[in-house]
């Protein structure tokens, strides 16, 4: 359905509720490294519940690697830099949603990179600095699933 990419996440636990949200939704989760954290932490486990097995997870060496793997997609950089609102993307399947290690967000190489279709962001309140990182995935993919009517894959990995 669609792709949720952590570049070099930092907390266990937001990749462990991750990992739940794409068992849940049908996604795929990517995790760019380096990780803060061991894939074997109790945190990541424990915030996972039991759904590791239901989800479809990939490390990639690096974010090259993992441009290797999921181009020629649409990529879409979520940022507090962002100039479009994450509800006014028309998101197809296998749109990748890329999202920035806490508590930095996504380097500006990142950013302006050219296979980087938009930069886009989600409202907050002025003065803030930033959102949960699975809060903001959850977000960013049911969003893009209510688009497809909440439509049901017929594998986990569609």
């Amino acid at each position: 359905m669609f792709r949720i990419a952590f570049f070099e996440p930092r907390i266990a636990g937001n990749t462990g509720s991750a990992i739940r949200l794409a068992a849940v939704s049908g996604s795929e989760l990517h995790l760019v490294e380096p990780l803060g954290f061991d894939l074997e932490e109790p945190k990541l486990k424990r915030a996972g519940l039991d759904y590791h097995d239901l989800a479809v997870m990939t490390v990639h060496a690096n974010l090259e690697a993992a441009y290797d793997a999921l181009l020629p997609a649409r990529v879409y950089a979520f940022t507090g830099k962002g100039e479009e609102l994450y509800t006014d993307i028309a998101y197809e399947p296998g749109d990748v949603l890329l999202f920035g290690p806490e508590p930095t967000g996504l380097p500006d190489d990142v950013l302006n990179d050219p296979r980087i279709t938009a930069r886009v962001r989600l409202p907050m309140l002025p003065g803030r600095r930033s959102m949960n990182l699975a809060n903001s995935a959850s977000i960013a993919v049911y969003e893009a699933w209510r688009q497809h009517g909440f439509a049901m894959p017929s594998s986990p990995t569609e």
